[in-house]
């Protein structure tokens, strides 16, 4: 025989449920998220992170990977006089060429000449070589610098790695390393000399330039024939003909 419906756990004789079946199975407020608590994982999740790029001048371009001023990064620190991150290239001892990196997008060879100077390295170095974007006329954002000798690297290395006194407005940090795989002075004068940035239609500011106790001197001539570089020209869109919109 079929149970009566009394008898069934939780509902009455009319077959609804019981007092006992709701005090059971009700949700206590505590259960319940509040509106306060949802708005307050909302924000959170649409919080965004804070990195970098937050801290960089958008009016500027910038080079990929670039570090803030306000960066502890690349704070430079000393141990008895050789800057953090300063090792011997594999080894050897007699490397002499370095180069700069996050060096801002409009500076061009002269500022960079003259922040070398002007921070008592006039003569100490020989050989530097700013890449620039032929088409932007804007640096690429490094550079390569050859110094005289091996023992000017080490307090160069400290003053420039962490460099952020620039003379026109820029949150970029200066970052010094090896340069690689050309190495010294006769190896960077065969690199360029037959180069195609060396050719007569590229503007002397976009060319690598050698010193010799502080002054410029000639770069060699060419081994070889030199080709102008080739440069990417960028398309033109073209303008919509429409009504009231049309050029003559």
């Amino acid at each position: 025989t079929e149970p009566a419906l009394g008898k069934v756990s939780g509902f009455g004789r009319q077959g609804f449920p019981s007092m006992t079946h709701i005090i059971q199975h009700q949700v206590t407020p505590a259960q319940v998220p509040s509106e306060d608590a949802k708005l307050r994982k909302t924000k959170q999740a649409r919080r965004l992170p804070t990195t970098s790029a937050n801290y960089l001048n958008k009016d500027e371009p910038q080079e990929k990977n670039a570090i803030p001023a306000n960066s502890s990064a690349r704070v430079p620190a000393t141990n008895r006089g050789i800057p953090r991150g300063f090792t011997p290239l594999d080894g050897n001892d007699n490397a002499t060429t370095v180069i700069l990196r996050n060096v801002p997008n409009n500076y061009n060879r002269t500022m960079l000449l003259a922040m070398l100077d002007q921070a008592g390295f006039a003569g100490k170095y020989d050989f530097l070589y700013l890449p620039v974007d032929f088409n932007s006329r804007a640096s690429l954002g490094y550079a390569f610098v050859n110094l005289v000798d091996a023992e000017t690297v080490p307090k160069f290395w400290k003053h420039f790695d962490g460099f952020s006194r620039w003379s026109l407005p820029s949150k970029k940090v200066c970052c010094v390393g090896w340069a690689g795989p050309h190495q010294g002075l006769a190896a960077h004068v065969n690199r360029y000399k037959n180069s195609p940035v060396m050719h007569e239609s590229v503007p002397d500011e976009f060319k690598p330039v050698l010193f010799k106790d502080g002054v410029r001197v000639p770069f060699p001539s060419a081994t070889k024939l030199r080709g102008a570089p080739q440069v990417r020209q960028r398309e033109v869109p073209r303008q919509r003909s429409g009504r009231g919109n049309h050029q003559r």
